[in-house]
């Protein structure tokens, strides 16, 4: 707002000097002219310290971001620790070591409950199905088999005459 202020004043001094340099009045004319670069000037100068606090309010604010990540980081690594301090690797080996054991006694007990078979009766089925198999087979001989004669080969395409190539007509 004060920038459009400075920048209107600048171009009617610099109107006026126009016009008294027509009147022949050179010194306030070259009065004009210094006040208008003395107000750019300012606004340059202005400018530049509105540029710097922007910069310094952007600073700031990275500043806070960066100090809200580090709290934040150290409040993690705070309650990392903390829970890390109720909790043992013994703790957990034999909390996971009791599970399976656990897990193991319950199959055992369903297994018993329901009648099904274990792996180790499922073994000894397979076993005894694959003796029983073997008994049922004829032994295998032990002599050579006799060579075959393999049949010739009838062409009876080649006596047939060959059927004729007709050209069709294009569409």
């Amino acid at each position: 707002m004060a920038s459009k202020r400075y920048e209107s004043n600048i171009e009617r001094n610099k109107e006026l000097a126009k016009a008294l340099l027509k009147d022949g009045k050179k010194e306030r004319a070259l009065l004009l002219l210094k006040r208008k670069k003395f107000i750019e000037t300012l606004i340059v100068r202005i400018s530049n310290q509105l540029e710097q606090i922007q910069q310094l309010i952007c600073e700031i604010e990275l500043a806070q971001l960066n100090h809200e990540v580090y709290e934040k980081l150290k409040q993690g690594n705070d309650a990392l620790q903390s829970l890390n301090q109720k909790i043992s690797v013994e703790d957990v080996e034999k909390i996971l070591e009791d599970t399976r054991e656990a897990a193991e006694l319950q199959e055992e007990i369903s297994s018993l409950i329901s009648g099904q078979l274990t792996n180790t009766d499922l073994n000894e089925v397979e076993e005894e199905f694959t003796r029983l198999m073997e008994e049922q087979l004829p032994e295998v001989p032990t002599e050579a088999l006799p060579e075959r004669e393999s049949p010739k080969r009838v062409r009876a395409k080649e006596d047939e005459p060959r059927s004729k190539k007709i050209a069709l007509p294009a569409s």
